[in-house]
């Protein structure tokens, strides 16, 4: 698969991203240093990292931290939060991960994607990942999975409306998602099924648990849809204002309060290992 990048996929859609998407399990940490033996030691890259969401929530479980991707505004918020944060240990490269390893060149104890992967050429990026990797290390595809996931209660507050949200974006945007000035790449097999086809062999598969009260409010709910690459806010050009009021105005008719209840599902962790 040859990729091609275009940098107008996420343009506006970084300031909306730390705070519209829902985090990842908050077990994840536990379940990472448990399987792969975690201590303090090595480094690690997180490609496609986005605004840094993995990239600052992992870097103290490692003497430091790549974080890489092409977008420049979402390596220049990924700055900002481990700024905001205190954490020090983190280098941010803009590249595409089809630019490894000489973007940034390994060892690497472990190499994660946090819903990246499927951007990439997978099996080429995969076998890149692999010569990068130290013996023993490891690469885990990380993303939210709510399909065949048992559902949790609801805490109160209703649901997040997706399908009408949607609805409007297809009301503006027209029928056929878009991604950029294209479409989003076609997914003919599964990401893990990408990644048995290099020498890291067939992935296990593990969850961790997501948060089943996660409450949202009218504004991160619309942040998350801004920070998507098919809501991305230059889609819509000068009828933005005019979608963003539609969506407070559904979303105030759903929840008057303005509270929204979010089940992205549990955290799926595709966990390839490299011999030792």
């Amino acid at each position: 698969m040859t990729v091609r990048y275009d940098p107008s996929i996420y343009d506006g859609a970084a300031a909306h991203y730390r705070y519209g998407r829902p985090a990842y399990s908050p077990e994840l940490e536990a379940l990472l240093t448990k399987e792969l033996g975690l201590d303090g030691r090595g480094r690690l890259l997180d490609v496609g990292c986005g605004p840094g969401i993995l990239t600052v929530r992992l870097a103290h479980l490692f003497e430091g931290a790549v974080g890489l991707d092409p977008d420049a505004g979402m390596i220049g918020e990924g700055r900002k939060a481990a700024e905001e944060q205190g954490i020090g240990n983190i280098t941010w490269v803009q590249a595409m991960a089809e630019n490894l390893p000489g973007a940034a060149p390994g060892p690497y104890r472990l190499v994660t994607f946090g819903q990246s992967f499927q951007w990439t050429d997978g099996v080429r990026v995969g076998e890149a990942v692999y010569d990068m990797l130290e013996p023993g290390g490891a690469v885990a595809l990380i993303l939210h999975m709510a399909d065949g996931r048992p559902v949790p209660p609801s805490p109160g507050p209703p649901r997040i409306p997706h399908d009408e949200l949607e609805a409007l974006v297809r009301k503006y945007l027209g029928p056929d998602r878009r991604a950029g000035q294209g479409s989003p790449p076609t997914q003919a097999h599964r990401v893990e099924d990408a990644l048995a086809r290099t020498r890291f062999g067939t992935p296990r598969v593990i969850y961790a648990a997501g948060i089943p009260d996660l409450i949202r409010d009218t504004e991160s709910v619309l942040s998350g849809y801004f920070s998507m690459s098919w809501a991305a806010p230059h889609l819509f050009g000068d009828r933005i204002e005019s979608f963003a009021r539609e969506v407070r105005d559904l979303l105030t008719a759903r929840s008057p309060e303005g509270t929204f209840w979010d089940w992205p599902g549990d955290t799926k962790v595709i966990l390839a290992v490299k011999p030792a």
